[in-house]
């Protein structure tokens, strides 16, 4: 991380503790895009690590939930104002569908592999927090993507996420990848399941779901 992107994600950490909307995105709007930061960049080293420092800060209990949800909230708006202004790379002609699985309320990271999967040419299909896994195996289909994606932040959240690979698995064979805090906790888990490992980064992600798909990178 360069230092300006690091100095960026310290005010913008600082706006999101202060629940200031406005301020956080027009630091990623002018700051970040205006200075000629990319999009990804932005995404991955402002957005995805204040929120994770959010997320440590919540741990040491020096942030209260409220605090967290509002901090959340301005992610979210904060991806979607970037969204706004990427501009995707060609289509891949390829499909993914992307779930938190059932019991897991924190969608953030979900929603930052789907923001980086349809930028790069994916057709995404993009469920959000806490997906009933007979919903999901619904969707998988009447979808038929290509590929799958599951996230699952909190460990206790893992059974659900063996019972949504067993259900998807059901529905028909198709490459399947998995991500969040729980997997980085759970050495191992991608291989006992036999499905693959996201990535921690944006590249990587993207690396994981071409090979997956079949797409040359």
């Amino acid at each position: 991380m360069t230092p300006a992107l690091a100095r960026l994600r310290e005010c913008y950490l600082r706006a999101q503790l202060a629940g200031d909307r406005r301020e956080a995105v027009r630091l990623l709007l002018e700051d970040g895009l205006g200075a000629g930061a990319r999009v990804e960049e932005l995404q991955d080293h402002v957005v995805r690590a204040a929120q994770d420092e959010i997320g440590r800060l919540w741990q040491l209990n020096r942030v209260s939930i409220a605090q967290e949800h509002l901090a959340t909230a301005i992610s979210q708006l904060s991806l979607a104002a970037l969204f706004e202004r990427a501009t995707p790379r060609p289509a891949l002609g390829k499909r993914v569908l992307l779930a938190c699985v059932e019991g897991e309320l924190h969608e953030l990271p979900a929603r930052l592999v789907a923001d980086v999967l349809e930028l790069d040419g994916f057709e995404v299909r993009y469920l959000g927090a806490n997906v009933p896994t007979d919903e999901l195996v619904g969707e998988v289909q009447a979808e038929q993507p290509d590929l799958i994606g599951l996230s699952v932040t909190m460990s206790f959240n893992l059974p659900a996420l063996r019972a949504a690979v067993v259900g998807v698995r059901g529905a028909g064979e198709r490459p399947l990848f998995i991500g969040g805090h729980a997997i980085r906790w759970s050495p191992g888990l991608a291989r006992e399941l036999d499905v693959a490992e996201a990535g921690s980064s944006p590249a990587e992600q993207v690396a994981t779901a071409r090979r997956l798909a079949g797409v040359a990178s």
